[in-house]
């Protein structure tokens, strides 16, 4: 999520629990045509919660993760790949990936997603968020926000004040 350098602030696009629940819930509804899947691979950490809300609601409980740092805070570095999705789940649909679903909460610049893709090529890909650079490796996502934005999720929050978009008058 790495942001791009400009003169003014990146925009700020909080998320509320409920909110994040609604549209994980809005990107089950989108997926349940585009089915069935045998498993579901959460690209973690980002991904565990959206693929837990999915696995319920699509009574899928096959459940693996691939664990990929590419973030240290709010900045992007080397992509990382600290654990891989287990021979099982890659052997899913002769070894492509068809059948198994891939759960992530934002696409950003795509390069983590094409880490992933690279192991299940032919494997459903599903963000909660997506960014424009990022949009085109997944195959579903709900909200298609600027790359400029910073989305602040609810497991990263705390309640805390919002100063206006536009500044103060004061």
């Amino acid at each position: 999520m790495a942001q791009p350098q400009q003169a003014q602030p990146p925009k700020h696009f909080p998320v509320s629990w409920d909110q994040f629940h609604r549209d994980a819930r809005a990107l089950v509804w989108r997926l349940a045509s585009a089915g069935p899947f045998q498993a579901i691979v959460c690209v973690t950490r980002g991904g565990l919660v959206p693929a837990a809300i999915v696995a319920r609601e699509l009574n899928i409980r096959l459940i693996e993760t691939v664990c990929v740092a590419s973030y240290s805070h709010t900045t992007q570095g080397q992509l990382k790949v600290l654990k891989g999705v287990a021979d099982s789940i890659v052997a899913i649909g002769g070894g492509r990936g068809k059948g198994v679903l891939i759960v992530d909460d934002l696409v950003d610049t795509g390069k983590t997603a094409k880490v992933v893709r690279e192991v299940l090529p032919e494997a459903h890909f599903a963000t909660v968020y997506a960014k424009p650079m990022g949009r085109p490796m997944v195959d579903t996502f709900i909200t298609e926000v600027s790359q400029d934005t910073w989305i602040f999720f609810p497991w990263d929050t705390g309640l805390a004040f919002q100063p206006p978009i536009h500044g103060s008058d004061s």
